[in-house]
């Protein structure tokens, strides 16, 4: 059986949702890997909608077992919210249906705090953009051998002596930035409340993933946030703390690179960001507006704003190249109808020069310009089209030469958030 990891191949926010819920179906085990709940997914389903932070899109399907690994830094409180609204929408969620690593780290309310902290001290040049939930300075602990993780919640005085560390790291930081100590008591306190509902979701994750994969079971890993925002390969500093690309499912869960079959990268047909960085093809005009207006583009995890602009097959090129994707899923283009003309970046004039990458140094991000190809738009509409003959020829067009650019074949094209709205080329399951 084929085991697929799903990435976003741009900075987030290309549909992952949707495409997740629509292949868990044929999936047995979905599994995060890496992120926070700095990150949203959105699904409908019969015309209900789910909004999904921490918990994996698979939840909400009956009959699968949804996996949080190690990968992830997870904020219990949070969790324990979203099961509650969850449930409240008539999903079934119980330690048989949803199991978290016992090695993963924890969020904090300390790690919140700086987070904001250091956001609100950063000159303008300098902030981030970050959601300040506390991502991540969590990473942070967890690389620095410090943070609280699942297994320590059931032990009294390993958990006391975690927190004690932490503290030891945390308390001189807070000072620095003018905020007042933290309360170890209080904190601990806290540990212990929600360490009686969190423990019975508790596993080793890396034997339970074994077992399954051994078994010949499917497996769906679920990645969040996007390749572009990868702690090594993204528009550093304007990304997330994790490692986002494919190689991370492998880590993220405790499985061998081996077990993968199969990289979908999700690819919004324009291009958007949310919060600071570069943004080459960026449009601060009508076409702009037009985009985000009918992409509805506001963030599902902040409200913020997305910044809209062309399809940068540059930037995908190489997000394909660095997870291994093997095919792609086109999502929203049903946004570009209307469009008399639309544009394609090919690449870059960065001094002079010609690139076909985008380079490291932030500085020559900053000064590269698209280079454009245009092509013909559409009148037609393309929302909820379910097979080639329902595009329009110049929709057609533009998917190929997308495929063409990027150097990598679209396996499937998404024309509406509905999951049945899907044009499948190949299966990603398929033996």
């Amino acid at each position: 059986m084929a085991n697929v990891v799903v990435v976003g191949a741009q900075w987030g926010d290309e549909g992952k949702g949707k495409i997740v819920d629509w292949l868990s179906e044929r999936a047995d085990v979905i599994a995060r890997f890496q992120g926070g709940h700095n990150a949203g997914h959105t699904l409908v389903i019969d015309g209900k909608v789910y909004k999904l932070h921490a918990l994996p899109s698979g939840v909400v399907r009956g009959g699968k077992l949804s996996v949080i690994g190690n990968g992830v830094v997870l904020d219990p409180w949070h969790l324990l919210n979203e099961i509650a609204t969850v449930r409240a929408q008539g999903v079934e969620i119980t330690p048989e249906t949803l199991i978290i690593a016992e090695n993963t780290p924890l969020i904090m309310p300390f790690h919140g705090e700086l987070d904001r902290a250091r956001e609100e001290a950063a000159s303008k040049g300098t902030k981030i953009g970050t959601t300040g939930r506390g991502i991540g300075p969590a990473y942070e602990d967890k690389v620095g051998r410090r943070a609280i993780r699942v297994a320590d919640l059931a032990d009294a005085a390993t958990l006391e002596a975690r927190v004690d560390r932490a503290l030891q790291h945390h308390d001189p930081l807070r000072k620095g930035l003018g905020v007042e100590a933290i309360d170890r008591d209080a904190l601990i306190a806290l540990l212990n409340e929600v360490a009686g509902e969190i423990l019975p979701f508790a596993a080793p994750v890396w034997k339970v993933m074994n077992e399954k994969r051994k078994a010949g079971k499917r497996i769906l890993f679920e990645g969040a946030q996007g390749a572009l925002l990868d702690i090594d390969f993204g528009t550093y500093p304007y990304v997330t703390s994790s490692n986002v690309i494919a190689g991370q499912a492998a880590t993220g869960v405790g499985i061998g690179p081996n077990s993968i079959d199969y990289v979908l990268g999700i690819v919004k047909a324009y291009t958007t960001r949310v919060g600071e960085g570069p943004f080459p093809t960026e449009l601060e005009d009508e076409d702009g507006n037009r985009l985000g207006t009918r992409g509805h583009e506001f963030g599902t995890t902040t409200g913020r704003k997305r910044r809209c602009g062309w399809f940068d097959a540059c930037l995908v090129r190489q997000t394909c190249a660095t997870s291994g994707i093997n095919g792609i899923s086109l999502t929203k283009l049903d946004v570009l109808d209307g469009f008399k003309t639309l544009k394609i970046c090919t690449g870059y004039e960065l001094d002079g020069e010609r690139m076909d990458y985008l380079p490291t140094a932030a500085d020559q991000q900053a000064r590269c310009r698209p280079i454009y190809e245009e092509m013909e738009g559409w009148s037609e509409s393309t929302e909820g089209a379910r097979s080639w003959a329902d595009l329009p020829a110049n929709a057609i067009k533009y998917v190929r030469r997308v495929e063409e650019l990027i150097d990598c074949p679209v396996a499937l094209l998404s024309t509406s958030p509905e999951r049945e709205d899907t044009i499948l080329v190949t299966d990603p399951f398929a033996d």
